[in-house]
């Protein structure tokens, strides 16, 4: 038995073809799903349907997916302890961590990081519930999502399942904001990690790589983006501004996510002398660049993005982590390159103070954040909330109703919808229109 290919339902009837690969059934499941139709439709950074160029959360995991499984192919090649596995979890294979990528960012749901901050907020002041993206990944592929044969998930295979996992904890344990739901973690992601013997707190070799490439492609595509919408001015004055350090430095010492291991040791002044050097560097490179593409605004923000990718990906290596197992990170001469991995992070939160923290941008996030709480004050009443869902939901809440609570149902259908899609309800619920009530959603 291969316990890389093993699926917890393997009862489960399916009509597949017995030619194909495990993964390749995976691959299928996944692009073939609503859930991730509906990425082309959830905000990336811009909001969904703002341009045709920004990119959206389906293309950039699209973009993620093509990042992660060529580096994949590179690491099987140029590591040969890969290619003779002692360990499930130490692994490489592309296709795993193609799918892993196209996944990662099912649960999160309309409006950005905004609408995971709101619904979070929602759930566990009012009921004492987490709201998590990553999370809720798991929710949607082993529970929500629906496929021939089978009324919980896809049934995705142990490999894949794990590769998604890059934060290998249950929310309820303490101290934990990342992780997996306990319904999840309980039903199959804690056995599939013990069959393996996975070491505690440590992600497979495939979700790291996964998530390593998610911050790539943020912290070079969503530049792009900026520059393309005139957030980030490509002047003298935008970028030696010392209040646009100064941001990027409180972000790094605020970050959510927690403490980064790249800023140990780092003080203040050590580390805003280093994002100065960054922002300068960035800069030079731009008018250098500018210059060789014939001063075309266009070819030089692709011609950025591909230098910077490509600087990025010929870095990513495999180091012992010094407690037993490995990391994948970026790697010079032998050892962990820690001054890219702070560019990086550099570069991220420079995209993120310039576009997400951008007055028309939190204009934007206010109004959907009065819409998601509105939209949430109507489902999440079960009596009232019973006869605005669609019957189907409602059927697999009786189903389910001794695993899960309502309020979860509520966050479930909230965090499913596209922009558009939120918007769309909420205006039938809380504005004037026209049209008439059998209009197909």
């Amino acid at each position: 038995m291969d316990i890389r290919k093993i699926r917890l339902d393997e009862g489960g009837k399916a009509h597949s073809s017995e030619a194909r690969d495990e993964y390749e059934k995976d691959y299928a499941r996944l692009v073939q799903s609503p859930a991730f139709r509906r990425l082309q439709g959830k905000s990336q950074v811009f909001g969904a349907g703002t341009g045709d160029y920004y990119r959206t959360r389906l293309t950039h995991s699209l973009e993620v997916s093509q990042i992660a499984r060529e580096l994949a192919r590179r690491l099987h090649r140029t590591h040969p302890f890969l290619q003779k596995p002692e360990h499930p979890g130490l692994m490489m294979e592309p296709e795993v961590v193609e799918c892993a990528a196209l996944a990662h960012d099912l649960g999160h749901p309309p409006f950005g990081h905004k609408g995971e901050e709101v619904l979070h907020r929602l759930l566990s002041r009012r009921h004492g519930m987490p709201y998590e993206g990553n999370a809720q990944n798991f929710r949607i592929l082993m529970f929500l999502e629906k496929r021939a044969g089978s009324d919980s998930g896809l049934d995705l295979t142990a490999a894949v399942l794990l590769a998604i996992n890059k934060y290998p904890f249950c929310l309820n344990e303490p101290g934990v904001t990342k992780g997996v739901y306990e319904m999840e973690w309980e039903g199959g992601i804690r056995m599939l990690r013990e069959l393996w013997g996975m070491p505690e707190g440590r992600a497979t070799l495939e979700a790291q790589l996964m998530d390593l490439c998610d911050d790539i492609a943020y912290s070079t595509h969503d530049i792009e983006d900026g520059i393309r919408a005139g957030k980030i001015l490509m002047s003298p004055g935008f970028f030696e501004d010392d209040r646009l350090a100064a941001l990027i430095v409180q972000e790094i010492e605020h970050d959510p996510s927690g403490p980064n291991r790249a800023w140990d040791g780092i003080d203040r002044e050590r580390m805003t002398a280093m994002v100065k050097r960054a922002l300068s560097e960035y800069y030079e490179q731009w008018t250098t660049v500018y210059r060789e593409t014939g001063r075309e605004p266009s070819r030089t923000r692709r011609e950025m993005k591909a230098r910077w990718v490509g600087l990025f990906a010929s870095r990513v290596g495999i180091l012992d982590d010094g407690q037993g197992w490995k990391r994948v990170t970026f790697v010079r001469d032998g050892a962990e390159d820690m001054d890219l991995l702070r560019t990086m992070e550099i570069l991220k939160k420079l995209a993120w103070v310039t576009l997400i923290k951008d007055f028309r941008v939190q204009r934007l996030q206010k109004r959907s954040e009065i819409m998601l709480t509105r939209l949430w004050e109507s489902f999440s009443d079960r009596e009232t909330g019973k006869l605005l869902l669609p019957p189907d939901w409602v059927e697999s809440y009786e189903r389910q109703k001794g695993s899960w609570p309502w309020e979860r149902l509520a966050a479930d259908y909230i965090a499913g919808m596209t922009d558009a899609y939120a918007e769309k309800v909420y205006t039938e619920l809380f504005a004037s229109r026209s049209g008439s009530i059998y209009e197909r959603d």
